[in-house]
């Protein structure tokens, strides 16, 4: 630490860093400073540390100068999923606490790398997992930890967008993401119905994987983002997942960018249990955020509650609420007062695993046993 505050090295400053992570370490200006910033393109590390960084924020085109600045107390790895194990993996060598972006990793042995290094380093750890965050997601956890659901037994994550292909970035390489919206959206739904469930023994996994529209011309018509070039498409426009924990409890995972479907959720669950269930809809291709909705028996009847929202007090907008920004927060005070990230590392790995074993799945045609 230096004037007190944690000295911080960015991996990677592109889309996730600018929109995410800049704004959100800025926010906490009183525990950390960004002090070196690092990229493959060094215009964009140079435009960031003017932006965000100290007055003497040095920039790099190899992390691993970077993670050889023994000031430098933790790292965002914001890369590409691909990068992601080999810079984790340096940074804790180095004696660095990390965030990683989601998904840890692309393939289990990858994130294997990852956690042995971790284990080893004495250091933190996490992913970047912020639907964590929100208040409908906070709100549902608690009721699920209070036993308000009762046992939950099946359950579905959600992670379904009609047309909102990424058209910038990498998001369509392959080589460098290692799949599609399976791992790049499946892996929020996925990792929220998890730590929902509390449930993290996992049987058998199934899966299937499409690249129906991807390659269409005609389907990229609507998209969000303005039309892909369907030449560029390596990856899946579409993937679904079986998986059946030890308990017998199941959950079917629902992941697309483009799929002809009329609703839309993503990083949203639907959980079934004996006392109530309750689900999450919203995502980024619906208006109005999420909603939390529970329903059970009440008095004979069947009921649903909903969470309301707050609400404002014009002209004062009060603590910011943003899950980016209290993620970062909570990131800062676990290195701060020594205590666990709220996205644990193995839970983080548990769904790479599921993910990586979906694509297996479908590759071979049969069902993985773990």
């Amino acid at each position: 630490m230096k004037n007190g505050k944690l000295q911080v090295g960015i991996i990677g400053c592109g889309g996730i860093a600018n929109q995410k992570h800049f704004p959100s370490l800025k926010s906490q200006a009183d525990k950390c400073e960004m002090v070196a910033f690092c990229d493959i393109l060094a215009e964009r590390a140079e435009k960031a540390a003017k932006e965000y960084g100290t007055a003497d924020a040095k920039v790099y085109e190899d992390y691993r100068e970077l993670l050889a600045d023994p000031d430098i107390d933790l790292v965002h790895v914001l890369t590409p999923n691909v990068a992601h194990c080999d810079i984790v993996v340096a940074a804790f060598e180095a004696g660095k606490h990390v965030l990683c972006e989601k998904p840890m990793a692309h393939t289990t042995e990858a994130a294997q790398k990852m956690m042995d290094a971790w284990k080893k380093s004495g250091k933190k750890f996490t992913i970047g997992y912020q639907n964590r965050f929100r208040k409908d997601t906070q709100m549902l956890h608690k009721a699920c930890a209070e036993g308000d659901l009762g046992d939950i037994y099946f359950a579905k994550a959600h992670a379904i967008r009609r047309r909102a292909v990424p058209t910038w970035g990498v998001f369509p390489d392959k080589s460098k993401q290692g799949g599609g919206p399976l791992i790049d959206i499946g892996t929020h739904a996925l990792d929220i119905t998890l730590w929902m469930m509390n449930n993290y023994e996992v049987e058998s996994v199934s899966g299937s994987v499409f690249e129906k529209l991807g390659h269409l011309q005609s389907a990229t018509e609507g998209n969000m983002f303005g039309p892909w070039d369907p030449e560029k498409f390596e990856v899946e426009d579409s993937a679904f997942g079986y998986i059946k924990m030890k308990n017998g409890a199941t959950i079917f995972l629902e992941a697309a960018w483009a799929i002809n479907m009329k609703d839309s959720r993503e990083a949203a669950t639907t959980l079934c249990g004996t006392k109530a269930g309750a689900e999450i809809i919203g995502g980024m291709s619906k208006d109005g955020g999420y909603e939390l909705i529970f329903n059970k028996t009440s008095h004979g009847e069947l009921t649903q509650e909903q969470l309301s929202q707050g609400g404002s007090i014009a002209f004062f907008s009060g603590k910011s609420d943003k899950e980016e920004v209290l993620e970062c927060e909570q990131w800062m005070n676990a290195i701060l007062n020594d205590t666990e990230p709220l996205v644990k590392p193995q839970e983080a790995f548990m769904v790479t695993k599921i993910l990586d074993n979906i694509y297996q799945s479908a590759r071979l045609g049969h069902e993985i046993k773990f």
